[in-house]
């Protein structure tokens, strides 16, 4: 594009939002090339359930994401369009998948050793507790 068309075509105050515009649209094209020479059968078997549920939801996030950017350019309001409905929808199924992988991500309590971490923790202990070793220790110090 040479600049004398460009500053005939729009005003030059949006001219860096423009090429910022045209290098998120060629980053995009190219993230579709690399999934689209994959077959989905072949990529699905790669990935583990929830990885697959995620890359279904990223894929159809994205395609309502472009298909509110292609309304905008029309000149229609997506806002009053049913695709920010179904782009909620996606959302919210992110957001359960989020919260399955957090899920297995937590630390898991293990009971016995909390258990024994308390006990031992305890600074007032009965005799019957006082184990051998600690009252060799108490009579050593007197």
């Amino acid at each position: 594009m040479d600049d004398d068309d460009v500053n005939a075509e729009y005003p030059t105050e949006i001219h860096e939002y423009l090429l910022a515009f045209e290098k998120s649209v060629g980053s995009v094209d190219e993230m579709l090339t690399k999934m689209m020479s994959v077959s989905r059968s072949e990529l699905l078997q790669k990935l583990d359930p929830v990885e697959q549920a995620k890359l279904d939801l990223v894929s159809a996030y994205t395609l309502n994401s472009l298909f509110w950017v292609y309304l905008v350019t029309q000149g229609i309001n997506p806002k009053e369009h049913p695709v920010k409905d179904e782009l909620e929808r996606i959302r919210s199924y992110m957001n359960r998948v989020k919260e399955i992988t957090d899920r297995k991500k937590a630390a898991r309590l293990d009971k016995g050793a909390a258990q024994r971490f308390i006990k031992h923790a305890l600074c007032d202990l009965t005799p019957e507790e006082d184990s051998p070793a600690k009252k060799k220790s108490k009579s050593k110090k007197k």
